[in-house]
């Protein structure tokens, strides 16, 4: 069961109150930068996440300006649409309501999850989408994160050296997810989204002895959160 942890109490609360209930993610940016981008991102995750769980997911967005350019930038990145809170009626059905805010920002009633900024208010130009949205997944959501040129060629460097690692494993017989690898996944990202534990799994499974097509199972089954496109290179020259 995921739980979140609220905002406005600090206490963590389910996000998933009623079973299969449906639950609405409303994202509340004023604008399009960086930090509205890492908003957007959480929200994402949390989308993912409650759907991997087998729940249904409203994913809305509500801002006062850049709506396209927030869209677009969004999009790039690997972030699933959502729909603009201004072009739809009230929610019917809902068992929960989850609002994703920027730290210092709106305070709408309900269970409210608070990101941290950007410290780099502009993308940076030329820089790929993917090593952008890993950069900014790696700090915990409570710290500003910076997209400065230290974090993303660490993000490069990190991406490389994967999509190498599971293409070449997928040239193996196919093994399940080792269950205990999956439980550790599984109660990271369903504790308060726990992403930087999640990627310290996938670090432990790169050096660990597991046989080569379970690290490429286990690989494929966390991007189901991530959204890294771990899988691109499946096919190409070794």
């Amino acid at each position: 069961m995921l739980r979140i942890t609220d905002a406005r109490t600090g206490e963590p609360v389910d996000a998933v109150p009623a079973r299969r209930g449906l639950t609405r993610v409303e994202v509340h940016v004023p604008g399009y930068d960086a930090s509205a981008l890492r908003v957007l991102l959480v929200a994402d995750l949390l989308v993912r996440a409650l759907e991997i769980g087998g729940t249904p997911v409203w994913a809305l967005l509500t801002g006062r300006r850049e709506q396209a350019e927030l869209h677009a930038a969004a999009a790039a990145l690997g972030i699933r649409p959502f729909e603009d809170r201004r072009d739809v009626g009230p929610g019917w059905g809902e068992s929960q309501a989850v609002h994703v805010v920027g730290e210092g920002g709106e305070t709408p009633d309900g269970v409210r999850v608070a990101v941290a900024p950007v410290r780099t208010p502009d993308l940076p130009r030329g820089a790929d989408p993917a090593e952008i949205r890993l950069a900014l997944l790696t700090p915990p959501r409570s710290t500003p994160a910076r997209l400065d040129e230290a974090a993303l060629a660490e993000a490069r460097d990190t991406l490389a050296r994967w999509r190498r690692a599971v293409a070449a494993w997928a040239r193996h017989p196919s093994r399940p997810v080792p269950e205990k690898v999956r439980g550790r996944l599984r109660t990271a990202w369903e504790d308060d989204l726990d992403v930087p534990e999640v990627l310290e799994v996938l670090h432990w499974v790169e050096e660990s002895e597991l046989p080569e097509g379970a690290r490429f199972e286990t690989y494929a089954y966390a991007d189901r959160l991530l959204g890294l496109e771990l899988t691109r290179d499946l096919g190409s020259p070794a």
